[in-house]
């Protein structure tokens, strides 16, 4: 009897480690693949005083909720999703280039929105710059 109830407990913790860690994986944010014509993108509105401005204006309207007055991901909207809203100031984020930023932001996915018919294309360009500028 004893080593049925010790089997069982035993059987019990595993069951609970997968569940955690099952937990654990279904957490992490899966990799957003950007085609590689987007990758490869230039940034075609230079980054300016002007056109720095222009996105953090946009951005603020757009992106700072969630994202936070810095891109830290500390937005007042951003304890209410489920994915996290991401450091914008750390190296994952600045190590992608311009073109997987406009693609990102430009068609968005799950709870990050879309902003291909909300934003034109160079005030996307635009808000990437102001982006750049949170880099640590």
């Amino acid at each position: 009897m004893k080593k049925a109830v010790k089997m069982l407990s035993s059987i019990a913790g595993v069951a609970l480690a997968v569940v955690f860690l099952m937990s654990f994986v279904a957490a992490q944010p899966k990799p957003w693949d950007v085609p590689a014509n987007y990758k490869s993108m230039k940034n075609p509105v230079k980054s300016s005083p002007e056109s720095i401005a222009n996105g953090k204006a946009l951005y603020n309207q757009n992106c700072a909720s969630c994202h936070g007055k810095k891109g830290l991901g500390d937005g007042p909207k951003a304890r209410t999703l489920d994915t996290p809203a991401g450091d914008m100031s750390k190296p994952v984020y600045q190590n992608q280039t311009d073109g997987e930023h406009f693609y990102k932001t430009k068609f968005g996915r799950g709870e990050m929105p879309k902003y291909d018919k909300k934003i034109d294309d160079n005030d996307i360009w635009a808000i990437v710059n102001y982006m750049r500028t949170f880099k640590q």
